[in-house]
């Protein structure tokens, strides 16, 4: 009889490990709205968080200035324009 070993459980990285980017620019008002959540969710689940502005940035200017705000999670780009806290949270909870 062939024993099957347990599926590998997806280990979950601690919130506080995560950093999430928000790349806005000033007097954007979706900007404002992500800054909200963001801080509201990272300050709930102890993950570190920045913001980078687009017109002081030239490379993030070329990527970025159709989506604002874009947010990274760990340097990968997670939501644009507007930000879910659900699902904000469930990537930091990873």
């Amino acid at each position: 009889m062939h024993c099957m070993s347990p599926l590998p459980r997806r280990s979950h990285r601690d919130p506080a490990d995560r950093v999430v980017t928000l790349i806005g620019k000033p007097g954007c008002h979706l900007c404002d709205q992500a800054r909200d959540v963001i801080s509201a969710v990272c300050g709930e689940l102890g993950a570190t968080w920045e913001e980078k502005d687009i017109t002081r940035d030239e490379e993030l200017y070329r990527a970025y200035w159709e989506q604002i705000p874009v947010v990274l999670v760990d340097g990968a780009q997670h939501d644009f324009w507007r930000v879910n806290p659900d699902r904000l949270r469930k990537a930091l909870r990873g």
